[in-house]
């Protein structure tokens, strides 16, 4: 059998990972946010829908969930 590291050119822990690096973090914010907006569309349609509180105590209530987790999922500054 062809032994196949002979025939490569890679070497362990050389190759340039800055846009690997870029897409994992990208994925993760756009996860975070992301589920942020889920959390707050479910949030409005179950007290809309599943309560008799009305209109405006669901956008209260999303608006309220919007603002906790735009500060608890912004980016910290870095030590």
């Amino acid at each position: 059998m062809a032994d196949h590291h002979e025939s490569s050119d890679y070497v362990h822990g050389e190759m340039d990972i800055r846009q690997h690096e870029a897409t994992y973090h990208l994925f993760n914010g756009l996860t975070k946010w992301i589920s942020l907006h889920l959390a707050v569309l479910l949030v409005f349609l179950v007290i809309l829908t599943c309560t008799k509180l009305g209109f405006i105590a669901a956008f209260v209530a999303a608006a309220v969930v919007t603002v906790a987790g735009f500060f608890f999922l912004k980016k910290k500054p870095a030590h």
